[in-house]
């Protein structure tokens, strides 16, 4: 009987099946976590997934790479080759190398490298930035209205704008007067025109007043020709101050306009600044003042380049007003001149002279066959 004892203690101790005793759950799971962690590789970088902790099933670790970790000598990449490899392998645990040669990763969330933009937050970003800026600018013009913000001005460049703008009113009167003109003279013309059809069809009809119907036909139908060679002209003049006043004109106030919103948003952005250089300078403050800085000189820029252009678009319009006005004015008062003073050659020559061609009744629309 004491001789049975050793006996039945061994068999009371389970045997594995290559001979080595069987340890509890918890060194078992020691064991396995001790052999599938890479060497240098901490539990912050591991992901474990446990199957349970019977004697029958094994835990598995898998090594997942973090994004903190692809700069770091930390991987999770197993090398067959490597110490750590062979040391796991004579410690009897299982490695899974894939063909890449990194460890291969089952389930788990995936975590990428580079965060993706939303469009979203970009527009949320940009309506930010417009309605702060729109808020300044309000607010800019507000205190320049009620008298206690300070503006910047430059005296020269707003005096010619004042000057381009009065006259641009004056110019508008001019055009009105002047269709004004046209439009009367045309029914003038049409009205002498009709005249003297009338009095060639009475001069055909009243033997007696034959000539002098005729006279008076012929009188009326002078005048009709002379004044559509003279609406010719006034057409002419009213066309080309028209352009000069709505094309040329509007488009440098446009850039005048927009001269003034770049010099609201320079005030506006150098006020804000001004209030924070007045403030106390520490930790906070500091970042704010260096970012309205960067800010205030984006728009300085954007003031100076916005006058520049404005500058240069008064003189060369200047320029251009001289010269069309002069021509346009010459033919006015040649065209007016030779009308009433009966002289159909001069006014003739004048139209002439500024290559004006004038529309013969009917002649507005080609026919078919010169269309061919």
């Amino acid at each position: 009987m004491a001789q049975e004892s050793p006996k039945n203690s061994a068999a009371e101790i389970p045997v594995t099946s290559n001979g080595q005793l069987e340890d509890s759950h918890e060194h078992s799971f020691n064991r396995d976590l001790k052999c599938s962690l890479p060497v240098g590789l901490g539990l912050s970088e591991t992901k474990i997934t446990s199957h349970g902790f019977d004697g029958a099933k094994e835990g598995v670790v898998e090594a997942g790479q973090f994004p903190s970790s692809s700069a770091s000598p930390k991987s999770s990449v197993i090398s067959p080759s490597s110490a750590a490899a062979s040391r796991l392998a004579g410690q009897g645990c299982d490695l899974i190398i894939p063909t890449g040669g990194r460890a291969q990763q089952k389930g788990g969330p995936v975590v990428l490298a580079d965060e993706v933009k939303n469009p979203a937050m970009e527009k949320l970003e940009l309506v930010r930035k417009w309605s702060l800026n729109t808020y300044k600018c309000t607010r800019q013009i507000i205190s320049e209205k009620l008298g206690r913000g300070s503006r910047t001005v430059d005296l020269e460049l707003e005096a010619q704008i004042d000057i381009l703008r009065d006259n641009k009113k004056k110019y508008e009167n001019i055009l009105r007067l002047a269709q004004t003109l046209s439009t009367q003279l045309f029914q003038m013309v049409h009205t002498q025109r009709q005249l003297g059809d009338a009095f060639a069809d009475l001069s055909l009809k009243s033997l007696e007043l034959h000539e002098e119907f005729g006279y008076n036909a012929d009188t009326q139908k002078l005048l009709a020709k002379n004044g559509e060679t003279l609406l010719g002209a006034i057409n002419f003049f009213i066309a080309s101050v028209n352009t000069l006043v709505n094309k040329t004109i509007e488009d440098t106030l446009l850039t005048v306009k927009q001269y003034e919103s770049a010099r609201i948003e320079y005030d506006a952005y150098r006020t804000d600044l001004e209030e924070l250089n007045l403030g106390p300078r520490d930790a906070n403050t500091l970042p704010k003042i260096e970012q309205s800085q960067q800010l205030f000189q984006v728009h300085k820029e954007k003031y100076d380049k916005m006058r520049n252009d404005v500058s240069i678009k008064l003189k060369f319009l200047e320029e251009n007003k001289v010269k069309v006005l002069h021509n346009q004015l010459v033919l006015f008062h040649n065209a007016i001149a030779a009308y009433f003073a009966g002289n159909q050659k001069q006014l003739e020559q004048t139209l002439k002279q500024f290559h004006i061609k004038l529309k013969t009744p009917g002649a507005d629309a080609p026919s078919w066959l010169e269309e061919q």
